[in-house]
């Protein structure tokens, strides 16, 4: 090892999504040593397709600084951007330029470099990253967002990207125009993917389990009694969901496999009002199918589906677009090393995290999505960075000064002893 190659610090943030930079712009103005690694947005601007909307509203969807300033409400301003808090969806460009806007005056220590690994070490953890540099740090936050968890059905999961490629992979569906495309789903990124395939040209079919589409409502003005009834919140309307945006440290202290539930059964597959009328009626849905098993054959790929009843039936493309969702699975995490992933503490493949983000290894943290089964909904969004920005910040400032504390008090007491060996040994030589 390149011991000239090697650098280290107090805290290193993965990932420049809303929450890394979010962090970051809190870490800041706390003052502990960090670095953070990632492309700003990347996510958003390489996985998601172009032309979508975002399903949070507007108020909901800033970044967190810790002067509570630049929200997307500011941005937009700035550029005469159309914005309202509530029933304008903001378009996916806009929040990415938001997001890398954010990062240029806020974080511009970002460093556009892969963590390629990660491995604890005796004294904290070793981060190599794809330019040979080696730095050590006693603090890692993990940031790395959903890009890793993209999941893919197993009854679709053997075949090639020529064949089936999950939703994630298309910025653009452009390339789709006059191909038979079938896309698995009922959710936002199935419903968005289907209405810019149709509009781009593709031949769309829907193919879900579930019986119906459940689009969102549509906004409309809300009186007091509705917001006695629902208050708003950043991820959407109802009491439960109030408990669940303000007051994470209580969700987290419910038990585990109540908490799991909850993550698994709130706010499932919904697609966003404003598309309803780019679909409905303008290509098939097929609803209530399995999937049974899939083929190719002739040049194009058949899947069999099977209803409640179990009729069968069978439907081919040359395409399929899995919008499936995502899953947490820490072994997705290709830097994690593998001794070190074995360290850390898992239910369901999500980390157990204490009340600070940190898991089951001291000093090694996740946040966003990741955090969702400890903390709630809330961390699917970027409505919870700020939540998470605030409290890991403060944490991890407290950590660096006990360490920076530690260390003083050690050399303090290394001088002492010195001093004290120093004057034995002048009484020694006096007595002499």
């Amino acid at each position: 090892m390149n011991k000239s190659n090697e650098t280290s610090t107090d805290v290193v943030v993965i990932g420049g999504g809303p929450y890394g930079l979010s962090l970051a712009a809190h870490l800041k103005s706390l003052n502990p040593s960090f670095r953070i690694f990632g492309k700003p947005m990347q996510t958003w601007a390489t996985q998601m397709p172009k032309g979508m909307r975002l399903k949070s509203e507007g108020f909901a969807s800033s970044l967190s600084h810790p002067d509570g300033i630049f929200t997307l409400e500011d941005y937009c301003r700035e550029r005469n951007i159309p914005y309202a808090h509530t029933g304008s969806p903001i378009a996916i460009e806009t929040f990415i330029a938001y997001g890398c806007a954010f990062q240029r005056n806020f974080v511009p220590e970002l460093e556009e470099k892969q963590v390629l690994g990660l491995r604890q070490t005796p004294a904290g953890f070793e981060i190599r990253l794809n330019d040979g540099e080696i730095i050590t740090s006693s603090r890692v936050v993990v940031a790395a967002g959903i890009s890793h968890f993209s999941y893919i059905p197993p009854e679709l999961s053997e075949f090639s990207d020529d064949w089936i490629t999950h939703s994630s992979r298309h910025s653009s569906v452009d390339h789709f125009k006059d191909r038979d495309v079938l896309v698995i789903g009922a959710g936002a990124s199935a419903l968005d993917m289907c209405a810019l395939l149709h509009e781009a040209g593709a031949r769309v079919q829907l193919i879900a389990r579930t019986q119906t589409v459940r689009f969102h409502d549509p906004p409309k003005p809300r009186s007091l009694l509705d917001s006695l009834r629902a208050p708003l919140t950043g991820i959407g309307p109802g009491w439960k969901l109030f408990f669940y945006t303000n007051t994470p440290l209580l969700f987290h202290c419910l038990p585990r496999e109540l908490r799991l539930k909850i993550v698994r059964n709130t706010l499932g597959p919904a697609p966003g009002w404003f598309v309803k009328q780019q679909v409905v009626g303008k290509f098939p849905f097929h609803l209530g199918f399995e999937i049974a098993k899939a083929m190719t054959t002739n040049g194009k790929i058949v899947l069999e589906i099977i209803d409640k009843a179990g009729t069968k039936s069978a439907i081919q493309g040359d395409h399929v677009i899995a919008a499936s969702g995502y899953r947490v699975n820490l072994e997705r995490l290709a830097f994690l090393h593998q001794e070190l992933l074995k360290k850390i503490q898992c239910f369901e493949n999500s980390p157990v995290l204490s009340r600070n983000f940190e898991s089951s290894v001291p000093g090694l943290y996740f946040v966003g999505t990741a955090a969702a089964n400890s903390f709630g909904p809330m961390m699917r969004f970027a409505f919870g960075a700020d939540f998470t920005a605030k409290r890991l910040s403060r944490h991890l400032r407290r950590k660096v000064r006990e360490k920076i504390f530690s260390r003083d008090s050690a050399k303090g007491a290394a001088r002492v002893e010195s001093r004290k060996v120093f004057s034995q040994t002048v009484d020694s030589d006096h007595l002499v």
